[in-house]
């Protein structure tokens, strides 16, 4: 725990928003407060979609699935699309153990049975599974960029917990509409953690970022700048991509650190107070990193 007080952080702001992404690659579904696990926000990327081989898709080849809108209920999660059916899939219940792939690690999960393939199949218009993390399974961040910190995740690309700020999305929107583009919304970034009340890139030059919780402060260490993919260029209300945020970024937001990829938010590890309830409008501070 910090020995000092917000007062002599460098930045104090508040959590402005908090999302969790139920099925990777999928919609999210934005929340007021969420339990904070070891490995992020409670049931964030918990599930997966998969292809017959049991690798994973994503929006980067199947866009779509940004069209896939989850509802969090206290028994199940409710999985809505256009023209479709609604899904109902039960949290606490699973069917056969699988082996899948997410990027380079093959980790168990179990598969969700035929009615939620078929549904997949049928939207996304080929085989298509879906599986849930095996929670018995050890999949760990990068311990390279953790300093040798075990950061435990579940489906996501390799970090437990994604922050950016209204501020960067705000600096970014000025120069997509002095561009004459439309500006775009924080979803397209998939954030978990979205500050408020701090300067336009904070979240890239904090040591730790501390959340004032009910129960003492949350600790979020950003460890690596998040490079980005195709999928911000996808609108997640039409699913179709077009490719002036990703030139955008890419004139300001080159990062020597990740072999020059633009990136945009930052990757985080839960230092302290994993089991705690963070909630939108807690007090957030912290101090600059000097590398």
């Amino acid at each position: 725990m910090a020995d000092w007080t917000p007062a002599e952080g460098d930045v104090q702001g508040v959590v402005a928003r908090l999302f969790v992404h139920p099925v990777k690659s999928c919609a999210a579904v934005e929340v007021q407060e969420a339990w904070v696990l070891d490995t992020g926000l409670e049931l964030d990327r918990a599930w997966m979609v998969v292809d017959a081989d049991g690798v994973f898709v994503s929006q980067r080849e199947l866009p779509r699935m940004a069209l896939i809108r989850p509802q969090l209920k206290t028994y199940e999660m409710i999985l809505r699309a256009p023209g479709m059916l609604a899904l109902h899939v039960a949290i606490d219940e699973v069917e056969a153990p699988v082996s899948v792939r997410v990027w380079d690690d093959q980790v168990k999960a179990y598969d969700m049975g035929a009615v939620a393939a078929q549904w997949f199949t049928d939207f996304l218009g080929r085989p298509l599974r879906l599986v849930r993390f095996d929670p018995e399974q050890k999949r760990l961040s990068s311990l390279r960029w953790t300093g040798g910190l075990e950061a435990p995740n579940q489906f996501s690309d390799g970090y437990p917990v994604l922050v950016s700020s209204e501020a960067s999305v705000a600096d970014l929107n000025q120069r997509l509409v002095a561009a004459g583009h439309a500006p775009v919304g924080v979803e397209r970034f998939r954030a978990n953690v979205v500050l408020g009340g701090v300067e336009a890139f904070d979240e890239d030059r904090l040591e730790d970022i501390h959340i004032g919780t009910d129960d003492g402060p949350l600790v979020l260490r950003p460890v690596k700048p998040c490079a980005r993919c195709p999928i911000p260029n996808i609108d997640p209300l039409s699913a179709e991509s077009s490719p002036e945020v990703g030139d955008t970024l890419m004139g300001f937001r080159r990062d020597e650190r990740v072999g020059g990829a633009i990136t945009f938010g930052m990757n985080a590890i839960v230092t302290e107070g994993a089991e705690r309830r963070v909630r939108v409008g807690q007090p957030v501070w912290g101090r600059y990193r000097f590398d």
